[in-house]
């Protein structure tokens, strides 16, 4: 992908201090294309700390606030304010921080899940839509460029018909009980104020679902679910076990988890069609396999002129050079800058079937982390997911 041209767009992040990873991912994904110049912030809720963060990172002292109210109010009062702001604090603030940015009509880029509650979700949808602003939800694997192609074959009916699809995002990261450190980000995950009881549901079968429906193009109609906590003590279910109902009459079944003891990661799609089947791996992700009846596999990789247009646009270094996971960030937030970019010079916004997710995307996620909870507490009984009827994409 190369710079497009015009001037860079300007963001602010909320969170993202010292120690957290995630705030690093994000700014790495917005540096690597040269779209995005860091101008605001709050990193952190001590203004000291914060304040030295944003000094590192170049931002001047007095777009360094002291909390997002601060930072909504004067961004959006200079005719050099932001154009996004990046929300990558803990789950239980989303909403708050969020809304601040949205109703003064600066767009934002919300870590999942969105919210805690699906009403929270839904609003926030409402008044990105009324104060014209753009509102996503980094769920960046779908961003890399083989989920895009597999996306383009399996929606493409490459496959055939759809019989059965299995994904998880079955990680080792807690299989420890870390909370009781100083780990925090095992802290705050563990704690269900802040990160809800199903918090491995929030946390990554958000990401599982909805690769689940960007590969497919299918929907979730209801899901029969078992949650369990599997490291003693614990204050939140750390595993999950889930059927899920789509359209389409397909059938799928989620695996989410924090305590898969020894696994690095473990996000995996696996697509069982009428004609062929197609898996991709986190782990391995600049390779998609396709494997027909009698077991043959053909491995497509990355940068091969034999892919679709899609995942030649995300491609970067070309065939034989990995590209992983700061590249997905990167391109995530270079298909927003297409749009943010359009969006403030007025112009009509870039249509593509395969693109950034959304609000809509993050709430159909809390929606679908409510129904888990619900159908675990009628012993695994299906429950219907929500139509989004009448709620703005």
């Amino acid at each position: 992908m190369t710079e497009a041209p015009g001037p860079r767009l300007r963001a602010g992040m909320v969170g993202g201090g010292e120690g957290a990873d995630i705030g690093k991912t994000h700014r790495a994904g917005m540096n690597l294309d040269g779209r995005y110049t860091l101008a605001a912030g709050v990193f952190g809720r001590d203004h000291t700390a914060s304040s030295r963060m944003g000094a590192d990172l170049g931002v001047p002292a007095d777009r360094i606030y002291r909390d997002h109210e601060d930072m909504a109010a004067g961004e959006s009062s200079r005719s050099d304010g932001i154009d996004v702001a990046v929300v990558v604090t803990p789950n239980d603030s989303h909403f708050d921080v969020a809304r601040a940015f949205l109703s003064r009509g600066i767009s934002v880029v919300c870590e999942k899940p969105l919210t805690l509650h699906a009403d929270d979700a839904r609003e926030l949808v409402r008044i990105a839509a009324d104060n014209d602003a753009i509102l996503a939800v980094p769920h960046c694997y779908s961003a890399y460029a083989m989920v895009r192609e597999a996306a383009h074959r399996v929606r493409g009916g490459e496959l055939g018909d759809i019989r059965f699809v299995s994904v998880e995002h079955a990680s080792g990261w807690a299989a420890r009980p870390l909370e009781q450190g100083e780990h925090r980000q095992a802290r705050w995950r563990t704690d269900p104020d802040i990160g809800g009881s199903a918090s491995v549901v929030a946390d990554l079968g958000t990401h599982a679902l909805h690769l689940l429906r960007f590969v497919t193009g299918q929907e979730p109609t209801a899901v029969s679910a078992q949650l369990d906590t599997l490291v003693p003590d614990r204050a939140v279910f750390d595993n999950a076990t889930m059927r899920v109902a789509m359209t389409g009459d397909v059938r799928a079944s989620l695996w989410a988890s924090m305590a898969a003891t020894g696994n690095p990661h473990g996000l995996r799609i696996r697509v069982f069609g009428s004609r062929a089947a197609l898996e991709w791996d986190h782990h391995d992700p600049t390779r998609l396999r396709i494997r027909d009846h009698d077991g043959v596999e053909t491995v497509l990789n990355q940068g091969s002129p034999r892919l679709s247009i899609e995942a030649g646009r995300l491609t970067r270094a070309g065939l034989g050079h990995p590209e992983g996971f700061l590249e997905a960030f990167a391109n995530f937030y270079a298909d927003l800058a297409d749009a943010l970019a359009a969006h403030r010079d007025g112009l009509d916004t870039p249509v593509r079937e395969l693109s950034f997710p959304t609000g809509h995307d993050g709430l159909i996620g809390v929606e679908f982390v409510a129904a888990v909870l619900d159908s675990h507490a009628k012993d695994g009984a299906p429950v219907a997911t929500t139509k989004l009827t009448g709620v703005p994409a």
